[in-house]
């Protein structure tokens, strides 16, 4: 199993702070059955900045650590940027980093509260030059759940999807997990991956979320997640279902 969104390089965001709290990420992801992790951390959102040179010299050493400690897991560059009007310029400039160094998949997270008015447009700026933008946990957005329609048309216009194990599983409470499978149940997610960021408070919940959704839709949705993710590291296209919109009435209960 390929794990997609991961803050499990030490020292550089509020994910793990020593290369032992890194080790101790990888031997419980292991448990649950992932051998490949993308290290993701947070880049331009108000607190941390990790540029692309950073992050690829951080994987070799926790890939070189790992090989050490006979964790037989591999870790992969990525990078979750929050959305700014000069992302496509830092692109050029080196400093944003596609999923596993591809140059194809690019994370956009959204601030939690709201979705900017520009996000549209730099969406789609973003694939006029060539790239296919993930949206991560967009289930945990404020605006996306009160107007899920803006979801639907990001998504029309080609934008993927991440949703979070943990909030399939429910552990960011009950309204979360709902509005995460009506989520999947609109064809709007493409992935599902933990956004791990230690081995307590915030870790991996991916066989959790997976038996949810093997439970609810069987294992074809499994399956369709476990290979995007095959398909994401590759750099190959990933299979996508016509979105539908979500009901919102369904969400609210009270129409």
């Amino acid at each position: 199993m390929i794990d997609i969104h991961c803050h499990i390089l030490p020292g550089i965001d509020d994910g793990a702070r020593t290369i032992d709290d890194s080790i101790a990420m990888a031997k419980l992801a292991y448990q649950e059955g992932i051998r490949t992790i993308i290290a993701t951390p947070h880049h331009q959102n108000g607190k941390y900045s990790n540029v692309k040179k950073d992050i690829l010299a951080k994987v070799t050493e926790l890939n070189k650590a790992l090989e050490e400690a006979v964790v037989p897991v591999q870790i992969l560059p990525g990078q979750e940027t929050r959305i700014y009007g000069e992302m496509l310029e830092d692109y050029e400039q080196e400093e944003i980093l596609t999923i596993n160094n591809g140059n194809r998949y690019l994370f956009v997270e959204f601030p939690s509260a709201h979705v900017p008015r520009y996000a549209e447009r730099l969406l789609f700026d973003i694939q006029l030059k060539g790239l296919v933008p993930i949206i991560v946990h967009p289930e945990r957005n404020q605006e996306i759940i009160e107007h899920p329609e803006l979801l639907y048309q990001l998504v029309k216009k080609g934008a993927l999807t991440q949703v979070t194990a943990a909030s399939v599983a429910g552990h960011f409470g009950k309204n979360i997990k709902k509005f995460s499978l009506q989520v999947i149940d609109a064809n709007l997610a493409h992935f599902v991956s933990s956004d791990a960021h230690n081995v307590s408070t915030r870790s991996f919940k991916m066989v959790e979320a997976l038996d949810e959704i093997e439970k609810r839709y069987g294992v074809d949705m499994v399956y369709y997640f476990t290979e995007n993710a095959e398909l994401l590291v590759e750099g190959q296209t990933v299979y996508k279902e016509v979105p539908e919109k979500i009901k919102k009435k369904k969400f609210l209960g009270v129409f």
